[in-house]
């Protein structure tokens, strides 16, 4: 490893991504920007439909598209969170 760690470029697209990480050496690259995410395997089974005030449906949606991620995975977590 040389000096001064590499930063990721943007990728767009899964293919993007492998085709990066089997040519690059990992070790070159700076990781003190990434974050842990949880990816969802369990399948969906179940719905719920519920009224919630348009105020706090904007704030989820903000906060969810801040975090890059779908509002509903967002609700998902916050209630796994409080029964957690």
């Amino acid at each position: 490893m040389s000096g001064k760690l590499k930063t990721f470029p943007k990728l767009k697209t899964d293919a993007e991504a492998e085709a990066f990480v089997d040519k690059a050496d990992l070790s070159d690259f700076d990781f003190s920007g990434f974050v842990p995410v949880r990816f969802e395997f369990a399948p969906k089974t179940a719905q719920v439909n519920l009224r919630m005030p348009e105020g706090l449906v904007k704030a989820i949606k903000e906060r969810a598209k801040s975090r890059g991620i779908p509002y509903q995975r967002f609700i998902r977590e916050a209630l796994e969170k409080a029964l957690n």
